[in-house]
């Protein structure tokens, strides 16, 4: 399979020295490392780091800017990000509010977060973390003690980010980041699996005629395989999955319709025509829809839903400005 790649131990180093040219207003790197951070450091605001395995892009750089992340550090692909990364990142995003690490639920992620907020505590450097488990596909999978985390992260970067940028302290922004991934529940399904440029191997095997339902964005294992019924009745399914968990009861919702790399526009918007419908069926108010390639998985075909049962602090707080190379509102 052929890759716009040169050698695929620098593949990452290489992605980020791009993301950084062409972003050289906005983004800087951390000396040499696979550390994206905000160009201009805002002294006495808490800042927000992410991060974890490279190939799920835009996610976690692309959100770097204001009204979301400070700082995104990238492991290798699929590989967590080491602990001195994580603690390097810490140290060059903080302007003296601390910092508020915000976590996938994936166990190496877990870890080396954590020793690095450790690290940093050592140096008098204030540190919480939450930790996102959105996907209600399965519990305690490959490289997961509980649920995973995934596409439902991008709303907690911009509704954290934007409390942030108004001046929330650490504590309440982990207060509040709790509070977004408790109302935050996602489900996605694959069609064709990725190729992964450092193995040169197809991450899974899928047959032609099936997809994947709850597949996770590593390539985990999902729920079951089934035979492709074409886009409403899958869509259906999830949605009947996703609501059950929401326990929605006239809440404003936020719906992401996330792609997972190759799935078109096209197919993405086809989706989300099915998604609206169904919500507006059961008289669920959508205030904000995202649509696009948020959160992917190298080039899998297949895509994820994201529903976020709204309050009034976090809608407003999800509607503010933010200006990155992947999310732009004004």
């Amino acid at each position: 399979m052929k890759k716009m790649i040169n050698k695929p131990e620098n593949i990452v180093n290489e992605m980020v020295a791009g993301m950084i040219k062409a972003y050289p207003n906005s983004l800087e790197a951390v000396a040499d490392m696979p550390i994206v951070v905000r160009k201009e450091k805002k002294s006495g605001k808490v800042a927000l780091v992410s991060g974890g395995g490279s190939g799920h892009e835009p996610s976690h750089a692309g959100f770097v800017g204001y009204g979301m992340l400070d700082g995104a550090v990238a492991g290798e692909v699929f590989t967590s990000p080491s602990a001195d990364k994580v603690y390097e990142a810490i140290k060059a995003v903080n302007g003296g509010a601390g910092v508020l690490l915000v976590i996938k639920n994936y166990s190496g992620d877990v870890m080396n977060f954590e020793m690095a907020a450790e690290m940093a505590g050592m140096e008098d450097i204030p540190v919480k973390r939450i930790i996102v488990n959105d996907d209600i596909a399965v519990e305690n999978s490959t490289y997961t003690v509980g649920r995973r985390g995934i596409a439902g992260t991008v709303l907690v970067h911009k509704i954290v980010g934007a409390a942030a940028e108004k001046g929330y302290s650490l504590d309440d922004l982990e207060v509040l980041g709790n509070k977004v991934i408790s109302n935050l529940k996602t489900m996605g399904m694959s069609l064709t699996p990725c190729y992964v440029p450092t193995t040169g191997k197809l991450s899974f095997e899928l047959p032609e005629d099936e997809v994947e339902i709850g597949l996770g964005i590593h390539g985990e294992p999902g729920t079951h395989r089934e035979k492709f019924q074409g886009a409403d009745a899958h869509i259906d399914y999830l949605l009947d999955k996703i609501l059950a968990e929401s326990k929605i009861n006239g809440e404003e919702v936020a719906v992401l319709v996330n792609g997972l790399g190759e799935t078109t526009l096209m197919e993405l918007f086809i989706i989300n025509n099915r998604v609206a419908d169904v919500l507006k069926e059961k008289n669920i108010k959508v205030v904000d829809t995202i649509v696009g390639n948020y959160m992917t998985s190298l080039d899998m075909g297949g895509f994820s839903i994201s529903i976020l049962k709204l309050d009034e602090e976090m809608k407003e707080l999800l509607m503010a400005k933010a200006d990155t190379p992947a999310f732009k509102r004004f």
